[in-house]
């Protein structure tokens, strides 16, 4: 399991170490401090599902991670919920599109190795992937 992010035109920019598939999101995103480091950078995201419930800031910081909001069997959507799960989607489209390259690379279906094998592969494909270096 690999987190990367990536730009609002949906270039990559980051990609974390490679965890075994058995780990949860949470939890690699937890271990890996994303949020602190987001926060570090004066940076924000916009995530995901899998994000919900991992920005821990307190009640005075500014939110690093913006995500939508689940539905549950006894509590369904509001509508003004819908609506910005609406919003979100439409501007995680382009991120979609840069993670949907990146399984282009067929090699990453097929990876049977140590994760840290695995961290330089996805590493070089991050690179491979943007042609437009910046020095």
């Amino acid at each position: 399991m690999v987190i990367a992010l990536t730009d609002d035109r949906g270039r990559l920019l980051w990609g974390s170490a490679a965890r075994p598939g058995r780990s949860s999101e949470i939890t690699v995103r937890r271990h890996d401090q994303l949020t602190a480091k987001l926060r570090a950078a004066g940076l924000g995201a916009i995530a995901d599902l899998g994000f919900v419930s991992l920005d821990d800031g307190g009640p005075d910081a500014d939110l690093a991670v913006i995500t939508g909001y689940k539905a549950a069997r006894n509590r369904p959507l509001t509508r003004g919920q819908k609506l910005s799960n609406t919003a979100l989607a439409a501007v995680r489209a382009p991120d979609e599109h840069g993670f949907a390259h990146v399984k282009n690379w067929r090699v990453l279906g097929k990876v049977r190795t140590d994760p840290k094998w695995a961290t330089a592969l996805v590493r070089a494909l991050l690179v491979l992937t943007n042609p437009e270096v910046s020095r």
